[in-house]
């Protein structure tokens, strides 16, 4: 139920922390994975390593908030393996930090259009050869600042709404063509993106209290919910946020 033998998973943002966790997942569950972030020396490495585990991998730099690149990501992917089966929308940005009333122009449109616009563009790229080849997974990484406000980064909070609603949306519109598209709403997880908040040991030792788990989430287990809804064991979920939070949300 958990195999991805001889599927095809492009995943964005995976040369660290959750995409890089989630790509390891893939390829041991037997899949074809398409390395891809910002930095080519970042995107070889991590196939290097995959390769040489005997896995299947490629690297294919790319920025997400560039149209052109979003396509060449797609075009060299269907040129080496000719089907995209499982996509990863994991590549985000959140530049600013402080209140909605202090945030520029710039800042906002290049948080909306990194972690939504972009989305879009792929999906619109990736969905319709999927739907022609009978289905596929197409799973968004959100957050839970989608769910709750926040007075210091409501911008990706926004857009990681956003972003939800626009797996709902899509799972609506592609549901006929047999392809299910999913949104992880991740809490805080012990990666770079991060930091910052779990390094303070002050702030770290209330967010581990406030959580039933007490504990912060490790990229691995946002990569074990990813695998879940790449595989036939999700084959009924289409639609959702799942929540992967320790449990912050439920106190």
């Amino acid at each position: 139920m958990f195999s991805l033998k001889d599927k095809v998973a492009l995943v964005t943002g995976s040369t660290r922390g959750i995409g890089l966790a989630i790509a390891r997942f893939y390829a041991q569950a037997g899949a074809k994975v398409v390395i891809s972030s910002r930095k080519a020396e970042a995107c070889e490495r991590v196939a290097g390593e995959l390769l040489a585990q005997g896995y299947e991998a490629i690297a294919v730099p790319c920025n997400v908030s560039d149209k052109a690149q979003l396509q060449n990501l797609v075009d060299r992917t269907l040129e080496q393996w000719g089907r995209i089966d499982v996509l990863v929308c994991n590549a985000a940005t959140n530049p600013v930090y402080g209140p909605l009333a202090q945030i520029s122009d710039e800042a906002w449109e290049k948080v909306m259009g990194t972690n939504v616009q972009s989305i879009l563009w792929l999906c619109n790229m990736v969905l319709p050869g999927m739907a022609q080849r009978g289905g596929g997974s197409v799973i968004m990484v959100s957050s839970i600042a989608a769910i709750k406000g926040n007075a210091v980064i409501g911008a990706y909070a926004v857009s990681k709404a956003a972003e939800a609603e626009l797996a709902r949306c899509l799972a609506v519109e592609w549901g006929p063509s047999n392809i299910r598209v999913n949104a992880i709403a991740p809490g805080l997880i012990k990666t770079d993106f991060a930091r910052a908040l779990w390094e303070d040991p002050v702030w770290r030792e209330k967010a581990e209290q406030k959580a039933p788990l007490r504990r912060l989430g490790e990229p691995e287990d946002i990569a074990g919910v990813a695998l879940f809804l790449a595989s036939d064991a999700s084959s009924f979920v289409t639609g959702h946020l799942l929540v992967a939070d320790g449990g912050e949300t439920i106190c």
